[in-house]
This record gives C-alpha cells, sequence and structure tokens, in this order.
C-alpha cells in the first residue's frame, strides 16, 4: 500500500526572488533596536568618561585683538612726505605669523615678560617653540576679513592657561605682526641709506685725490652736498615710517575660560555614539544574511509554521529543555506550531514527521522535545525516533526531564532499545515512556558507520509498522548539510520540518539544504524559526502569548 502524502509532499523549486538582497525599513529598525541596550550602554558610558575628563583637563583662555588695514589712511600732502608698506597680499600674514621672524620675537617677549610667572612662561614658549618647528600654530592664530580690494579687518586670537596670559599674548603677538609689518617698508629706506651713505664714501674718495681740478671738485662736492641732503631726508622719513595695518584695540582680559566644557563635550559625544552605533547595526542589518524573520524564509516558497522564542541557557541547563519551556510560558507558541503541523497532515493517525536543520546547533532535537510534549498535553500519541546516530541527544534531554523511565515493548518481546539496535533488530524492540503519551526511541552510543544501517530498503516499512497505535512520529535527523542521514531518512517520511535559527542560519545555508532535500526527494512541509528574540508586544503580533495557561484537552 501506497504511504499517505500530505496535500503538499515536494520541495517547491527555489524562487528567482532573492531574499539576500532584499531589506526595508522596519527590518533596518528591528536590526537597530536590537542592538539598541548595547549602543545606549557604550554613548552613557564614554559620554561619563568623557565628562570627567574634560572637568580634569586645565582651563584655556582666549582673548582677542583687531588690525585693521592703512588702505588710504595718508591723504593730502601727508602722502608725499610719510612711506608706507605696500598692501599685503592674501595669506602672506598668516604665513609670517607662522615663521621665525614673528613668532620668534613672540617667544623672546614672552620669555622675558615680568607679569607672567615662571611657569607660565616656559608652558607658553614650550608650546610655541613646538609650533614653530611643526609649522602648525594654533596657540595663536589669525582670521582676516577683508574686501576684494585687500583692505579690511584681521583678527588674533591667542589662548592662555589664564586670562592675564592669554591676554599678553594677544598684544604680544599684535606687537609682533605690527613691527613686521613696518619692517616691511623700512627696508626700503635702509637700502636706500646704505646706498647713499656708499656715494658719500666713494665722494669723499675722489675728493681726497690730488689730480682734480677746479670745475670736478666743484663737481665733486655739489654731488656731495646733494647725497648728505637725501641722507638726511631719508633718515627723516625712517623715523615717520608707517605699516600697512594699525591696531584697533588691544585685547581684553577674558571673564570666563573657553574650554574644558564638560557638558557640552559629554552630550557631543552620546550623540556622536548614537549616531555611529545605529550607523554601524544598520550596516550589520543590511549586511547580515541569515534568517531574521518569517519574511526571509516565505520566500522560498515554504510557510512558517511555528516561532519559538528563546530559552535562557540557565534555565535549559538546570531545568532541562521541557520544563524550561513550561516554565517560560511557551505552551501556546508550541501549541501554534502544533496546530499548524496536524492541519497540514490531515487526520490520518501514524504519520512520520522528520524535524532537522541546516547545521548543528539549531535547535532541532530541543524543538522535538517541546512539540512532543505540546501534542502529548492536547492527547496526541507521541513516539520520538532519534535518528542521529552520532550524536543522538533525545537521551539526554528527557534524562532531564524525568531520570527514572518506564519501557514498553514496541515490538515482538524484550529486544532494542536504542534506534541503531532496531534497525538491527526490527523485530523486538522498546520504548522509555519519557512522559505520558510521549515514548522516545533514543539513538543508542555514537557510531560512524551509519550509512550501513540506515541506506536499507524497508526502513519506511519499519517506521510504518513502529507507528501503529501513535497519532504521530517525529523523527529527530542529523543536519540536512553536515551527514546524508537525513537525507536517507528523510525518503520515507510524510512531512519534513526544516528548523532555522534566528539570526544564525543563513539564508545560503536554507537554499542548499532545499536544493539536496528536492534532489533527494524529501517532502519539506516548512520551517520552525527558533530560538527568536521577541518582546510580548512582537508575540502578539505572532499570533500568541508568553503567559502560562492550563492545559486543557482538545475535543478531537
Amino acid at each position: 500500500m501506497t504511504a499517505y502524502r500530505p496535500p503538499e509532499p515536494a520541495t517547491p523549486d527555489l524562487p528567482r526572488q532573492d531574499p539576500e538582497n532584499e531589506i526595508d525599513l522596519v527590518t533596518l529598525w528591528q536590526g537597530v533596536r536590537r542592538r539598541l541596550p548595547v549602543i545606549l550602554l557604550t554613548a552613557v558610558v564614554l559620554s561619563l568618561a568623557v565628562y570627567l575628563w574634560s572637568r580634569a583637563q586645565p582651563p584655556v583662555y582666549e582673548a582677542s585683538s583687531s588690525l585693521i588695514t592703512a588702505g588710504s589712511g595718508n591723504v593730502g600732502s601727508l602722502r608725499d612726505t610719510l612711506i608706507t608698506a605696500p598692501p599685503l597680499p592674501e595669506g602672506a600674514l598668516q604665513e609670517a605669523l607662522q615663521g621665525p621672524l614673528v613668532l620668534g620675537e613672540v617667544i623672546r617677549r614672552v620669555r622675558a615678560e615680568p607679569q607672567l610667572t615662571p611657569e607660565v612662561r616656559a608652558e607658553i614658549a614650550a608650546d610655541l617653540q613646538k609650533e614653530l618647528r611643526e609649522r602648525r600654530v594654533k596657540t595663536v592664530t589669525l582670521q582676516s576679513r577683508l574686501d576684494p580690494g585687500g583692505n579690511g579687518i584681521y583678527t588674533v586670537t591667542a589662548q592662555g592657561p589664564t586670562a592675564q596670559a592669554a591676554t599678553l599674548l594677544t598684544d604680544i603677538t599684535t606687537d609682533a605682526l605690527l613691527n613686521w609689518d613696518r619692517g616691511r617698508a623700512l627696508q626700503g629706506v635702509q637700502r636706500a641709506q646704505n646706498s647713499l651713505r656708499a656715494q658719500l664714501a666713494e665722494i669723499d674718495r675722489q675728493l681726497a685725490g690730488d689730480d682734480l681740478n677746479p670745475l670736478e671738485r666743484q663737481t665733486l662736492i655739489a654731488a656731495r652736498a646733494t647725497a648728505q641732503r637725501n641722507l638726511a631726508q631719508a633718515t627723516i622719513q625712517a623715523e615717520g615710517i608707517s605699516g600697512f595695518l594699525e591696531r584697533v584695540a588691544p585685547a581684553v582680559p577674558p571673564l570666563e575660560p573657553v574650554a574644558p566644557r564638560p557638558l557640552r563635550n559629554a552630550v557631543l559625544t552620546g550623540l556622536l555614539v548614537l549616531l555611529l552605533g545605529a550607523g554601524i547595526a544598520a550596516l550589520q542589518t543590511v549586511l547580515d544574511r541569515t534568517v531574521r524573520t518569517e519574511d526571509d524564509l516565505l520566500t522560498f516558497g515554504l510557510p512558517t509554521l511555528g516561532v519559538i522564542p528563546r530559552l535562557r541557557k540557565r534555565d535549559i541547563i538546570f531545568s532541562g529543555i521541557v520544563r524550561a519551556a513550561r516554565q517560560a510560558g511557551l505552551y501556546e507558541a508550541v501549541g501554534f506550531l502544533r496546530v499548524n503541523l496536524l492541519t497540514r497532515l490531515g487526520t490520518r493517525s501514524g504519520q512520520c514527521v522528520m524535524i532537522s536543520s541546516t547545521v548543528p546547533g539549531e535547535g532541532k532535537s530541543s524543538v522535538t522535545a517541546t512539540l512532543a510534549d505540546g501534542l502529548a498535553t492536547s492527547g496526541q500519541r507521541v513516539l520520538i525516533v532519534d535518528a542521529d546516530l552520532r550524536r543522538g541527544t533525545q537521551q539526554d534531554v528527557w534524562d532531564k526531564y524525568e531520570r527514572e523511565h518506564t519501557w514498553h515493548q514496541l515490538s515482538g518481546s524484550g529486544g532494542a532499545r536504542t534506534f541503531q539496535d532496531a534497525l538491527r533488530d526490527p523485530g523486538n524492540v522498546q520504548v522509555m515512556e519519557a512522559e505520558p503519551n510521549v515514548h522516545v526511541l533514543p539513538a543508542g552510543p555514537g557510531v560512524h558507520d551509519t550509512l550501513g544501517l540506515l541506506n536499507r530498503s524497508d526502513l519506511g516499512d519499519l517506521l510504518r509498522r513502529w507507528s501503529r497505535g501513535y497519532d504521530v512520529v517525529l523523527v529527530d535527523s542529523p543536519p540536512l548539510l553536515a551527514l546524508p542521514d537525513g537525507l536517507i531518512v528523510g525518503k520515507h517520511m510524510d512531512a519534513v520540518l526544516l528548523v532555522t535559527e534566528q539570526g544564525k542560519t543563513t539564508l545560503q545555508a536554507v537554499r542548499q539544504a532545499l536544493r539536496r532535500a528536492r534532489s533527494a526527494g524529501v517532502p519539506v512541509l516548512g520551517f520552525i524559526l527558533n530560538k527568536v528574540n521577541v518582546s510580548a508586544q512582537e508575540a502578539r503580533s505572532y499570533g500568541y502569548g508568553y503567559s502560562y495557561t492550563p492545559r486543557v484537552k482538545e475535543v478531537r
């Protein structure tokens, strides 16, 4: 007789749509929200650290002074009698400030400033000397607001450890810039004076000779008088020479320090960490190629029959998976899976359902045990067959629930108490009563030659024979991508459920598992999304709650 097959017996062709390349705003927000506690904690810790660090820093005061370009300041006949430095090209004053002429004078004057304490003088001079060597002056800065003609205002700003130091440093820097600017005009006059002195020396040398006739001597004397007048005029002009820049007003001592600002720094740090953390979380979500929601699985053309929330590890360790599931209130979550499964299987009893996964660690054995417990509470008689002959775990799962077990005869008399022994002697098999309505056939000690035991033509007949007297047979199989055992057993199943773990199972692994299942003729019925991190509000959106409810036997 041909075994009954459920309405959806075969794995459909893989869809053309690629779920790995799809992401929406809801998924992005969920990814950010999952990491939000870590982001908030990091932001708070770093903000607090920056606040404390800022408060421990020494205060920094800032003072400023302004310089205005002389431009057309010389008017009337004064323009002809006064020598003014030529206009400054753009950026010239900034370069001068960073050079040794201006900054060297500032350093010398700071070291000799009697109004500053020795410690402050040494600190400022050392900072300026270092900045001069590195050509990156930060203690004193210059900003300009000029019109297209080069006229406007220069603002000199200086920082110091005290208000008095900042004020004095600003005035010293302003004086150094004015001296440098005046020196530009003075250089021309000095060159003229040197030239005139050289002319006078040459005339005096010629006049000292005896071979001059009266006319030549008179000419040299007249030239000497002219050179002396010009030198006197140049000396007078040097006294009244002016630069292109003029001081507007001296620096005013600041009342409050400009740094540090602990509160501002802490707030900015917190905002930066939040933005950066949210960006990284969103990027990780975009790059995430794992199963995140039911929608990721629906793109493969198969339904998600159940969504199982994650249990705490310590509860599983101390209480076992079955008790931990009950204490966590997963009755309705498992019941949702149970109803979906029974609806698709129909009413025929004794159907075999294999529960597998893509790789180890996704929780297939735990899902098998909790599903059996849920079926048993609704009055269903369940047989669990642990077909994972290399790493069987059902014995350990139910030993956590109850150490003492009663054994019942499945076929024949006495005989095998493990699945591997039952395959060798299928006529005499005993099963362990894990709880009322749940019997378990453990896998037994791990073996390596599993194909020799599983690859037998009558495996399907054995399972159907053992399923008599049970409503559902749950077969816990090895992962489909780890070993071929699951594909061999799956061919004899009425349905196969594929367990996926949220955030761990990759979409590529699901695709490969479905491809192998299709090639082997394994009837994959749907998915179970396991270890889901959800809140109570999200739980209601899945159609179940978390609170424990008394178990009521279903009317069949």
